[in-house]
C-alpha cells in the first residue's frame, strides 16, 4: 500500500506544548506537494517524548489537515498496552496504516519483539509498518527475523536501515532482503543521502526526513526513479549533498528542526527538551544550504 515518498514532519513545539498551527502547516505543505504518504510520530516527529493525548493530537490534527493523502501514525513504546492503546487512537482518528518500532528500556529478544508485533497485528484494522531503527531501539533485526514478523497478517512493509555506499551494494542489500519477505510486503528505506540507489535497487519507498520539510527536492528523486530516469535522481541527491553532509554530523532530527525554523515553518527552538536544537553556528551551516539550493523562507 505505501509506495513513493512518505514524508516525515516534525512534531513542532512551542512553549513545551505540541504548536498545532505549525503541525497542520506542515501538514498542508506536503499534501500540496503531492507525497504519496505523511508519517507522523515517527522518529523527526519525536514520538518518544510525547504523552498519549499529544500523539493523539498529532495524529488527529495530521489526518485532518491532510486531505485525501494516506497518513500514518507511529505507535511505539516501551509497554504493550500503551502500544495498542497508541494504535487504537490511531484508527479512530483515521490513520491509514500504523508505523511500530520496537521500543524499550531494557533489551527485548526476538520473542518478545514478535509477541509485540502479533499482538499489533491481531488488534489492527489497517496495515502496519515494520521501523527497523536499531540506533533508538538498540534491537537488530535479522534478515531470518524479518521473514518471521513478515508471517504476520496486515504487515505491510518494513523501513530498513540505510545501507551501504554504492549501486551495487544497494542492489545486493535489497536482493537479499527481497528474498526472504513474502510478495505483498514492500521494503521501505531510510537514510536520505543514498535513498536514489535503493530506489534504483527495487525499494518500493522512501521514509524521508527531508521529505517532511522540503518535500518537492524529495520528490523529484523518487519522481525520477520512477519513470527510469536514474540520471536525474541521482543528480538531485548530489544537488542536495549540503543536506546529506549535515544530517550525517549532526543528525537527522535537529537538522530537520533547523532547517524547518530557518524557513519560518516551525516556531524557533521547536524540539522538546532536554533534546536541545543546533548550536548558533551549526544553524548557520544549515542557513547557508538552504540558501545554496535556493531554498525560500516563508
Amino acid at each position: 500500500m505505501f509506495t513513493g515518498l512518505s514524508a516525515f514532519p516534525l512534531t513542532p513545539l512551542s512553549d513545551d506544548r505540541v504548536d498545532g498551527p505549525a503541525l497542520s502547516g506542515l501538514v498542508q505543505r506536503l499534501a500540496s506537494a503531492g507525497v504519496d504518504s505523511i508519517t507522523v510520530l515517527g522518529s523527526t516527529g519525536s514520538y518518544a517524548y510525547l504523552d498519549a493525548g499529544e500523539r493523539a493530537l498529532v495524529a488527529r490534527t495530521a489526518i485532518e489537515q491532510a486531505g485525501d493523502t494516506p497518513v500514518l501514525v507511529g505507535i511505539g513504546d516501551t509497554r504493550t498496552s500503551r502500544v495498542l492503546a497508541h494504535a487504537e487512537a490511531a484508527q479512530r482518528a483515521g490513520a491509514a496504516g500504523l508505523l511500530l518500532a520496537p521500543v524499550s528500556y531494557q533489551p527485548l529478544s526476538e520473542d518478545e519483539v514478535h509477541g509485540l508485533f502479533r499482538a499489533v497485528t491481531e488488534q489492527a484494522s489497517v496495515p502496519v509498518v515494520v521501523y527497523d531503527n536499531p540506533g533508538t531501539t538498540r534491537f537488530t533485526f535479522t534478515l531470518e527475523f524479518y521473514a518471521r514478523i513478515a508471517e504476520l497478517p496486515g504487515i505491510d512493509s518494513i523501513k530498513i536501515p540505510p545501507m551501504a555506499a554504492g549501486p551495487a551494494a544497494a542492489q545486493a542489500r535489497v536482493d537479499e532482503v527481497r528474498a526472504v519477505l513474502p510478495d505483498h510486503v514492500g521494503i521501505g528505506i531510510s537514510g536520505d543521502a543514498r535513498t536514489a540507489d535503493a530506489l534504483a535497487a527495487g525499494c518500493d519507498a522512501w521514509f524521508s526526513v527531508i521529505g517532511g520539510t522540503i518535500p518537492s527536492a524529495a520528490l523529484r528523486i523518487v519522481r525520477a526513479v520512477q519513470r527510469g530516469d536514474l540520471d536525474a535522481a541521482r543528480a538531485e541527491s548530489a544537488r542536495l549533498e549540503p543536506l546529506w553532509r549535515l544530517l550525517g554530523e549532526h543528525g537527522s532530527l535537529r537538522v530537520a528542526a533547523a532547517l524547518a525554523e530557518h524557513l519560518g515553518l516551525a516556531p524557533a527552538d521547536c524540539l522538546p527538551l532536554p533534546v536541545l536544537g543546533l548550536a548558533p553556528e551549526h544553524r548557520a551551516e544549515v542557513a547557508a544550504a538552504a540558501r545554496q539550493l535556493g531554498l525560500a523562507t516563508g
